[in-house]
């Protein structure tokens, strides 16, 4: 994959979207969605009707080919489940398997990005997948198994969990089998590897190290993604992404923004680490290695848009929905004057409604502080409606 293309599966962290055009089964149609959610969460409920078509595609109608990316449909999979939704869980199934899996998901991981062609007709844009979606649909796909007794969930699971392991993962010199942020265009020669330390949400690693096979290969994972994440925040900032190179251990590459900047990407693993539970292994030090970003939150009293991971740099105040992302990040620190400070900035300035992105920020964090939904300390998923 070119460098640019690699930055594409970054590009899912930036989507902006309205209720728009919608595609049924490889076909769009100009009419805004009209999903129907049967969830027990109201701002559930609420993003369905703005992102989710009536066939279960998220829309990024503002995009130029009126894309969907992987991400999108694992999030809202994710989402629906949290909401007790399995009619729109199944209907974002459907549409994921029949439009980015070339009809069978036991077979094909998903396709990044789906939308309009240039020649007019409606098809996958990129094939390669992003190991992020990947993890989140065995995820949610395996939880819903569980939680809802349904077979089928379970089985498809340990599918696309055992497909990553087989395409989405190499064995890295001195950092160990480690996940890859898709199949083809993260090896860059030389001993060096492109990596994303956001893709690794913690409790998802502990998950599938007790739920997918063979645990150890699952563990030497989980154990690879909590050094990335702590090794690519040497200050207490984590990057969007990084470079691991063998013999040096992990670089900001001064010729590469990306990996020496935080932003849109970024972003999340605050959001992940805080959203652990109290007792989940390696929360400790995750919250103590990223400690310096509540401080910055507290001191200046807004999150930055992007920062620079060496210096501390900071560009630009970031969107409404980082102030959300960080709400249980700074309630995890403890820290009650940043947590303050965010949600009376979030209660001023709420993310736009057409922002998918940062809606989809919002509804992690405020699912989470809302009580809607927690995470067990091995990872597994905690709704509200299946609790006394």
């Amino acid at each position: 994959m070119r460098p640019a293309m690699q930055r594409r599966h970054a590009m899912g962290a930036l989507v902006c979207c309205s209720a728009g055009l919608m595609g049924l089964h490889g076909r769009a149609h100009a009419t805004s969605p009209t999903a129907i959610s049967t969830g027990t969460w109201p701002a559930w409920n609420t993003f369905a009707r703005q992102f989710v078509s009536a066939d279960g595609r998220v829309v990024d109608s503002n995009s130029e080919r009126s894309h969907t990316v992987s991400e999108a449909q694992a999030y809202a999979l994710f989402f629906a489940l949290v909401s007790n939704d399995r009619y729109g869980f199944e209907r974002l199934l459907r549409w994921t398997e029949d439009n980015l899996c070339q009809g069978d998901l036991s077979a094909h991981l998903p396709a990044w990005q789906w939308g309009r062609q240039d020649h007019g007709a409606w098809g996958v844009l990129d094939r390669n997948p992003a190991s992020d979606a990947d993890l989140w649909l065995a995820y949610a796909l395996g939880e819903a198994g569980r939680l809802w007794n349904e077979r089928r969930y379970s089985a498809l699971s340990r599918l696309v969990s055992a497909r990553v392991l087989r395409e989405e993962t190499a064995e890295l010199p001195g950092l160990g089998l480690t996940l890859l942020p898709g199949p083809q265009g993260f090896a860059l020669g030389q001993g060096r590897w492109r990596l994303n330390a956001s893709y690794c949400p913690p409790q998802l690693m502990q998950w599938l190290t007790r739920h997918a096979e063979p645990a150890a290969a699952w563990k030497a994972l989980a154990a690879s993604a909590q050094k990335l994440t702590l090794a690519s925040a040497p200050k207490g900032f984590a990057a969007d992404w990084t470079v691991y190179a063998a013999g040096s251990g992990f670089v900001a590459d001064g010729e590469d923004a990306d990996t020496s900047q935080g932003s849109y990407n970024a972003i999340r693993v605050y959001l992940w680490a805080g959203t652990l539970h109290a007792d989940a292994p390696g929360r400790t030090e995750l919250l103590k290695a990223l400690q310096p970003m509540a401080r910055h939150v507290r001191e200046t009293g807004e999150p930055p848009e992007s920062i620079d991971i060496l210096s501390g740099q900071a560009k630009r105040a970031g969107p409404p929905g980082f102030s959300a992302a960080l709400l249980p990040f700074l309630q995890a620190q403890q820290d009650t004057a940043a947590l303050q400070s965010q949600r009376a900035r979030l209660k001023g300035l709420p993310p736009q409604p057409d922002a998918y992105y940062e809606q989809a920020l919002t509804l992690f964090a405020l699912g989470w502080m809302d009580g809607y939904y927690r995470y067990a300390a091995d990872g597994s998923l905690l709704p509200r409606w299946s609790q006394p």
